[in-house]
């Protein structure tokens, strides 16, 4: 009788779907300069993978998916950034403003459908600040079409219509039940946070106040429809004018963005920086790309804790194999030097979450490299050291 009902409860318990486990936890929150979960500390290792719903959108495809989120899982890395937005131009989610593609659309149900499966908690990207998959560019030319006085793309933050056409696509994506699992998008814990942008620059105003308005309203609009979810700018971490002195940290120009008093805004739960040393550096040797990457990723975590006083999340890193002398040893070692950064920051007190590499990718996707993409199934040195990450940063959520 005893067997009988071992062999039950073990039955039941692999017949129980990782959708209905992965939904009874709950949101990602902050306290303090921490990112909680269920009342504990969470600290995380994750990745990049912007093109998820772009390949999703085919559903003859959505196995590449499926085997990055699975190997991702089995890696341990626990949060994947990705693109909720795909505006205008070839397999669109957003056709023209306000008209969506339904099957693009579940496309990115699925991503979120599988993610919940394998327990990868989601950064979903509202808007890019570039071209590609449309962007600001294309609300500009929508705006244009339609007749409106816009002078360039920069009238993105401050014309009423085109702050229109993205509150309509804010709240369609926050909003979207999802028609694989019947959640609606604001009420799924799968999805850690929201980002309004993907790197936001403005070249009309440098001084970061352009932006910082923009983000006040848009902070204020999406926490009006969505209060479970965390929400974040999307910067790389350029300062402004705000605090002068910090001015010193930025690779020597600035890009419209105030990286303390954007973060500083009311409705931004966390910070965010990107590093890209081999292009904002460009002609310097790697010992002076490292330094700099760790004086950036110092100050604003010591920023982070001590003035805007939220955590903050290390969200774009990587090398490139475009890079002259680039080896797979050489990335390693890059890539392990930042998580002992991130690590040991960590570690001594808060303020930092965990880090997003760029990119992961599966196989078979080559017209999407653009050589940072890390394979999986191939790299496997490292995703060794990828794993050794995710695994130490757990080992210290429990610690703490």
């Amino acid at each position: 009788m005893v067997n009988i009902l071992g062999i039950f409860l073990l039955l039941v318990g692999l017949t129980r779907t990782p959708s209905v486990l992965a939904s009874s936890q709950g949101f990602v929150q902050t306290r303090g300069t921490q990112f909680i979960l269920n009342g504990s500390p969470f600290l995380f290792n994750g990745f990049n993978s912007y093109w998820m719903m772009h390949v999703a959108a085919d559903p003859s495809q959505r196995i590449k998916v499926s085997d990055v989120l699975r190997q991702a899982s089995s890696a341990s890395l626990s949060v994947c950034r990705t693109w909720a937005f795909s505006d205008g131009g070839y397999q669109a989610l957003q056709m023209s403003p306000g008209v969506y593609d339904e099957r693009v659309f579940q496309g990115l149900d699925f991503v979120i459908s599988e993610a919940r499966k394998y327990g990868v908690r989601l950064i979903l990207s509202l808007v890019n600040n570039y071209q590609d998959f449309g962007g600001r560019p294309q609300y500009v030319q929508w705006a244009k079409s339609a007749g409106v006085m816009v002078n360039n793309d920069d009238d993105f933050y401050t014309n009423d219509i085109l702050k229109g056409y993205y509150k309509n696509h804010a709240k369609k994506v926050i909003t979207r039940i999802n028609t694989i699992t019947g959640v609606a998008y604001k009420d799924d814990p799968t999805i850690m946070a929201w980002e309004l942008m993907n790197e936001p620059r403005c070249q009309a105003d440098s001084s970061g106040k352009t932006v910082n308005g923009w983000v006040q309203e848009m902070a204020s609009y999406v926490k009006s429809i969505d209060s479970n979810h965390l929400l974040e700018v999307g910067m790389e971490g350029f300062y402004g004018d705000s605090i002068s002195d910090r001015k010193q940290y930025n690779p020597g120009y600035q890009v419209g963005t105030d990286f303390i008093s954007n973060h500083m805004i009311g409705g931004i739960d966390f910070t965010t920086i990107h590093a890209y040393p081999d292009v904002w550096l460009a002609g310097q040797n790697e010992d002076a790309q490292m330094a700099f990457v760790q004086r950036w990723l110092t100050s604003h975590w010591t920023d982070s804790k001590t003035i805007v006083k939220k955590p903050m999340v290390f969200a774009e890193f990587g090398k490139s194999k475009k890079d002259p002398g680039y080896s797979t040893s050489g990335r390693d070692s890059f890539l392990s030097t930042i998580y002992d950064s991130i690590y040991n920051l960590a570690r001594s007190g808060g303020s930092i979450g965990g880090g997003l590499v760029w990119q992961v990718m599966p196989e078979g996707l080559d017209s999407y490299y653009d050589g940072y993409e890390i394979i999986l199934s191939k790299d496997l040195s490292t995703v060794s050291v990828m794993s050794q990450q995710s695994r130490r940063m757990a080992a210290l959520a429990h610690s703490i």
